[in-house]
């Protein structure tokens, strides 16, 4: 099993494309179990801790198995948070890429009418929240009869969060006759009795059942007082001077403390809690993506739906009093596969927090010394240099798979009669370009999007300035966003 690759496995050539761009090569220990299974359509409980690349392990199947003239979401994915259902959506876009799949991410603090207009277009996944998603059911606005695969995405915490009945509701509005997958990083009773009461003969996987958290992880505590802990959170930052950092707060009050701290001490950083505009949320996240900054500082909303492979250092500064939360947090760093690392700060009276963590976690936690004043000292100048250097993010796969793709704003839609074969038709015609070279095509009322693969973006935009699309002369332009 060692030597296994995607390659192997039966996929079209539209998927082996994009994973090659993506640097999909050697599947994680999930994806080896779980996608020869999913592609049998074979109900799975998965039990895999964050990181592992589960998004991948069911992503890769279903894109697959999507049928692409299908109008109608074939396959719901169901997420407990917001950043989660964003960050899902975005990964089977880039999976499905070139095959011109189109995921559309459907959560609350956003315009429902916005989401209305996006569900009009042919749609073949929905990632949604289960409260949003239930919004668009009761006001019909997405159609359920159509899906073929259910995925039920950390489980667990739809548990925590109060939604499991929400899940249920969604889940008898759904065809019987569908495929459902449920991952999780742990498998409390009420998410196994919601297994056994709507999947049919499931399959269970569990992967590295030998700890809750991944061994490309260093994990280590410091023991500390409340008033030496921002000076303590400086100093480790000096020594491990991480190429990218979260420090995470049990509340907003206290990101916005060490948020202040660092910015003040000219920290290249951000922060993230729950207070924030949505808006703001995923511009932050987006931005500690791209490596517009080294250091967040957040609370437990950042501990899912980031999917960054370069995180090298995460920091409690307050140990998580919830001992699930450590194993999310911490399966920040060490992921696909690289070496990471977690350091927490413990004051007196969390220590029995910090009990319960290493019996869930199956492992006692090394103690470390905080740094001594030389060992700052003498790691300081290389800190500096690498406070005004900007984070080199090595692996944004949504930049790589985009790279060669042109986005296309057309002066017409709907209101024209104008529909996706109508582009198709006349953009294949352009001398050089072929119907393979024409990617996702939203049609609004009065304007409309088409994507431009393999880097004919510029040549189609030029030839477009003089041809019209049945019959009408539309203005053609890069899309702004």
């Amino acid at each position: 099993m060692k030597d296994q690759r995607f390659n192997d496995y039966r996929l079209s050539d539209e998927i082996k494309r994009a994973l090659t761009v993506l640097k999909y090569e050697t599947p994680t220990e999930v994806q080896t179990e779980v996608i020869p299974l999913a592609l049998g359509k074979q109900d799975l409980v998965v039990k895999s801790q964050t990181g592992s690349g589960k998004t991948a392990a069911f992503g890769i199947p279903v894109c697959e198995m999507l049928e692409w003239e299908e109008k109608r979401p074939q396959a719901l994915i169901l997420t407990p948070t917001r950043e989660l259902a964003v960050q899902v959506r975005e990964d089977l876009t880039n999976i499905g890429r070139f095959k011109r799949i189109k995921a559309v991410a459907l959560y609350g603090k956003e315009p429902f009418a916005k989401q209305k207009e996006e569900l009009k277009q042919k749609t073949h996944v929905v990632v949604g929240t289960p409260g949003r998603v239930i919004d668009h059911i009761e006001r019909e606005t997405l159609s359920l009869d159509q899906v073929k695969y259910l995925i039920i995405d950390e489980a667990d915490e739809m548990l925590n969060m109060g939604f499991i009945d929400e899940v249920k509701r969604i889940i008898k509005q759904l065809p019987s006759n569908r495929v459902t997958m449920v991952f999780s990083a742990t498998l409390p009773d009420a998410v196994e009795n919601l297994c056994h009461q709507y999947m049919k003969d499931p399959i269970k996987i569990e992967i590295a059942s030998d700890g809750v958290t991944t061994d490309t992880i260093e994990h280590s505590i410091i023991k500390t007082q409340e008033d030496a802990k921002l000076s303590l959170l400086k100093d480790v930052t000096v020594v491990e001077n991480p190429d990218s950092c979260i420090i995470f707060c049990n509340t907003k009050e206290h990101v916005d403390t060490v948020f202040a701290e660092l910015h003040s001490a000219q920290y290249s950083c951000e922060k993230l809690h729950g207070g924030l505009e949505q808006e703001d949320r995923f511009a932050v996240m987006d931005g500690f993506k791209i490596g517009n900054f080294r250091y967040l500082v957040a609370t437990d909303v950042a501990a899912r739906g980031i999917d960054i492979d370069n995180v090298t250092l995460v920091i409690n500064y307050d140990v998580p009093m919830e001992k699930e939360s450590y194993v999310h947090r911490t399966g920040r760093t060490g992921r696909a596969g690289k070496k990471g690392r977690a350091i927490t700060f413990v004051l007196p009276f969390e220590e029995k927090y910090l009990r319960a963590i290493e019996r869930y976690i199956r492992f006692e936690i090394d103690e470390a010394v905080a740094p001594t004043t030389q060992e700052v000292v003498k790691m300081k100048q290389a800190f500096e240099e690498k406070l005004s250097g900007r984070r080199v993010v090595r692996n944004n796969k949504t930049a790589r798979i985009n790279q060669d793709i042109t986005k296309l704003h057309f002066s017409g839609g709907k209101n024209k009669k104008i529909r996706a074969v109508d582009f198709v038709g006349t953009i294949a015609k352009i001398p050089g370009v072929s119907a393979d070279d024409i990617g996702i095509i939203t049609i609004q009322e009065n304007w409309s999007y088409v994507d431009i693969l393999n880097g004919k973006g510029s040549l189609v935009m030029q030839a477009m300035e003089n041809t019209t699309v049945k019959g009408k002369k539309l203005k053609v332009s890069k899309a702004k966003k």
